[in-house]
């Protein structure tokens, strides 16, 4: 895997304010879709049909190195930046978008989240196994009566016992739960202060009163397992707080812009397959005698989606670019704050418009449940809800302008 450094600058050498990847970016980009090409693609129309789990396919991500990329080789990483772990989620997309949300739940949500905000021991303890695979992570702050506002009507509660913390309650629509060994938990060690008492906790898949309750059957992003976790007594060690107690709502604002800028990417891989099935099947598909590309409606769509491609791309890139460098404990406030809401929704509901009219152009090939342009078009949806939906995003992005 090509190295690059976290210092690299974003702008090419004189294009002055034309932003492009630069040469040791575009080659990562290529090296990350070659694998996803060759080894996630295979596993692509398995996972959808069957809801299955490649039971070793993290271990293979991480023995390619795309695991821990923004994590330093003293803790088993690539010691690379955020903007790498963007693009790879984009090269991922475009081949195994199921794949690319859950790298991306265990990559930026768990593994980031804690080498961003936990302690040396909780880094020494749990990020090598996250650096290489053997481990899977996942985040859990979503419940069945908390979505979008998730902090302020979380139910699950954590009280100090002795030399653990007791946690009670339920999260809902947690991607990897069904799979995951290690979870970044939110809960309400002070409830009567609402967001403000919430507080952050690593939890093993094997400590007392932590169970799944169920996998959740989904319409898109079918192979990546999703679930509902249940703690009943579920006792964690006062270590495995990460951070201070009631300083959870710090970690979950900033997380929740990384996540909004790291999952921007996935909408631009979908829409950059959409784009090139759509084109080979135009050449291909013949209709009233000549291929159906010759048609100027059809050139019509097909300019169409290629613009929106590109602008899903360049705002991407900016805002990747932009939290980049997020020092810990920024964002969640502010024009940064805005900005990682406008690039995942953007992209999601413009890839909404590409994938619909890659589907008019396939006509009933489109319509097939097993084609890919299908499989890319059911997955479309929840990149409008997720990580906050398109009316959550709109709220942010309108408070911070009008402040």
């Amino acid at each position: 895997m090509v190295r690059v450094a976290a210092s690299e600058a974003v702008l090419s050498e004189g294009r002055d304010k034309a932003f492009t990847l630069s040469s040791d970016q575009q080659l990562m980009l290529d090296e990350a879709d070659r694998f996803a090409r060759n080894e996630l693609y295979p596993l692509a129309a398995k996972m959808d049909d069957e809801e299955w789990w490649p039971e070793n396919v993290f271990e293979d991500i991480g023995e390619a190195g795309y695991f821990g990329l923004t994590v330093p080789e003293e803790y088993g990483g690539q010691g690379l930046d955020l903007f790498t772990s963007g693009i790879v989620a984009q090269a991922f997309a475009r081949w195994n978008y199921a794949l690319s949300l859950s790298w991306i739940a265990h990559e930026n949500l768990c593994l980031n989240n804690i080498y961003r905000n936990a302690n040396e021991f909780l880094r020494n303890k749990y990020l090598p196994g996250l650096c290489s695979g053997k481990k899977i992570g996942a985040l859990g702050l979503t419940e069945p009566g908390a979505g979008s506002d998730a902090l302020g009507s979380m139910a699950t509660t954590a009280k100090l016992e002795g030399d653990v913390y007791v946690l009670n309650g339920r999260k809902l629509y947690i991607t990897n739960g069904p799979v995951a060994d290690v979870l970044l938990v939110y809960a309400k060690t002070a409830p009567e202060k609402g967001a403000h008492g919430i507080s952050a906790f690593i939890i093993e898949k094997d400590f007392p009163g932590f169970s799944v309750a169920q996998k959740l059957v989904k319409m898109g992003f079918r192979g990546s397992q999703t679930g509902e976790l249940v703690f009943d007594d579920c006792e964690v060690p006062v270590e495995n707080m990460v951070g201070g107690e009631n300083e959870g709502v710090v970690i979950t604002m900033s997380g929740l812009d990384l996540e909004r800028a790291t999952i921007a990417p996935i909408c631009l891989g979908m829409a950059e397959r959409a784009l090139e099935l759509t084109i080979e099947f135009a050449k291909t598909r013949e209709q009233f005698g000549k291929p159906i590309a010759s048609f100027q409606m059809i050139q019509s769509k097909i300019a169409d989606m290629y613009v929106w491609v590109e602008a899903i791309k360049a705002l991407n890139f900016k805002v990747l670019a932009e939290v980049n460098e997020l020092e810990v404990g920024e964002g969640g406030r502010g024009m940064v704050h805005a900005n990682t809401a406008a690039s995942i929704m953007y992209a999601a509901n413009t890839l909404n418009r590409v994938l619909d009219e890659a589907v008019q152009v396939h006509g009933g090939a489109g319509y097939i449940w097993e084609s890919e342009i299908n499989r890319l078009y059911r997955g479309n949806k929840l990149l409008e809800i997720g990580a906050g939906t398109t009316e959550v995003r709109k709220m942010i992005i309108s408070r911070e302008l009008l402040k």
